[in-house]
């Protein structure tokens, strides 16, 4: 049995969505851990232990307002980290 949380997995998704769209974000390993950190700091966790517990968590993500607050979160961090980037 393994505890895993989905909304990881979901963020880490859909950065990787979103920086291959954009030129103009830094796409180096501090700076996308940062935004995922910061994304993650903002958004409840979806953990889950079992099967029947990941398809009722992947079934909640397909909501409108679910998805709209991951990208939200997310945008929110990718303009954090943009202005204040932390790698060498």
């Amino acid at each position: 049995m393994q505890l895993k949380n989905f909304m990881e997995e979901l963020v880490w998704e859909q950065l990787d969505k979103i920086l291959s769209t954009k030129d103009d974000i830094c796409k180096c390993e501090k700076c996308r851990y940062d935004i995922a950190a910061l994304t993650l700091n903002t958004l409840p966790p979806r953990y889950f232990v079992t099967d029947i517990g990941e398809t009722l968590t992947r079934v909640k993500s397909l909501e409108q307002q679910f998805a709209t607050d991951v990208v939200a979160a997310l945008v929110n961090a990718i303009i954090i980290v943009k202005s204040r980037p932390h790698h060498a």
